[in-house]
């Protein structure tokens, strides 16, 4: 009798409703509409130029009678209109972009020889410490002051010292260098300022 009580158990299992539609549906829908393989192509008509704040009215008048006067005007004339109006719309003057580090080449021009001589009368401010050799008995000593200076690891400091003559440090002022150039001369290496 226990025994049929434990098949009855076990042949009904667990009661639960049965599942009769799926429990996840897609339908297929087509994004791609066929079209006819013997239609061409549409032409667009693009316009000759793209302006991106769209057709602009024409202008006026006494925009075309100014633009005639200036016109007329002689260049010496024309090339004061820039500076005056800037100065009586209050525009701030436009800033000369710098190309310092830049190889111009030929194209640089007769102004490439007045670019040099200002280079000449500015002083330099940001200077490269140049590791140019070691004592090889230093080399431990060096590694330490590098690593002091550069904020390197062990491993970086070791390959940088051992790629000599190689730049330490960069873009600092000429009392830190001549410190650092100190340092390293004190624990066995040469150093120079570029």
């Amino acid at each position: 009798m226990k025994f049929i009580a434990v098949v009855r158990t076990l042949r009904l299992g667990p009661i639960l409703p049965k599942i009769t539609v799926p429990l996840q549906s897609r339908t297929f829908q087509h994004d791609f509409i066929p079209r006819d393989p013997q239609a061409k192509p549409k032409r667009y008509k693009y316009p000759a130029f793209y302006d991106p704040y769209g057709p602009r009215p024409p202008p006026s008048d006494k925009i075309i009678q100014l633009a005639e006067r200036i016109a007329a005007l002689p260049t010496e004339e024309r090339a004061q209109i820039g500076p005056t109006l800037r100065d009586r719309l209050r525009h701030p003057k436009m800033q000369q972009i710098s190309v310092e580090g830049m190889d111009l080449g030929p194209q640089g021009g007769p102004s490439a020889g007045s670019a040099k001589a200002e280079e000449k009368k500015v002083e330099k401010t940001a200077f490269d410490v140049k590791l140019e050799k070691f004592d090889v008995a230093a080399k431990i000593k060096v590694i330490k002051e590098v690593r002091a200076f550069t904020n390197l690891g062990l491993k970086e400091a070791k390959d940088l010292v051992e790629k000599v003559p190689v730049v330490v440090k960069q873009g600092v002022t000429k009392e830190e260098a001549n410190d650092i150039i100190e340092k390293i001369k004190a624990a066995g290496g040469v150093a120079v300022l570029e």
